[in-house]
């Protein structure tokens, strides 16, 4: 069962989020609150694929990147921008920082 590893501080997203990786996709879903909490459990779990959030309460969601990019241990695990604040040329620059895709908020589940 694929393990992804969700990094949102905002309630809301991350039930909908589990909710629908978990009953539609057939996910196991950890989630983390803040970038430090995520850089953990990144480590720790070693989940398939990490969705992180660009605002954190402590990071933001490019510098979460950048130290998961430099810690061996969690440097090849895929990372998809989830993101309200996005044009055109941010999302190339997300896509440039190291992330495999943006998605943006509010987006439909079934995209997930």
């Amino acid at each position: 069962m694929p393990h992804i590893l969700l990094i949102d501080d905002e309630i809301d997203i991350r039930m909908v989020v589990k909710a629908t990786l978990e009953l539609v996709g057939g996910m196991q879903v950890s989630v983390a609150v803040c970038g430090l909490e995520g850089l953990q459990k990144a480590e720790s779990d070693q989940p398939d694929a990490i969705l992180l959030d660009m605002m954190l309460p402590d990071m933001d969601g490019v510098m979460t990147l950048k130290k998961l990019q430099e810690n061996p241990k969690t440097a090849r695990i895929p990372v998809i921008f989830l993101t309200a604040k996005i044009q055109g040329a941010q999302q190339q620059k997300f896509i440039d920082s190291g992330a495999i895709a943006v998605i943006t908020k509010p987006f439909d589940p079934a995209l997930l």
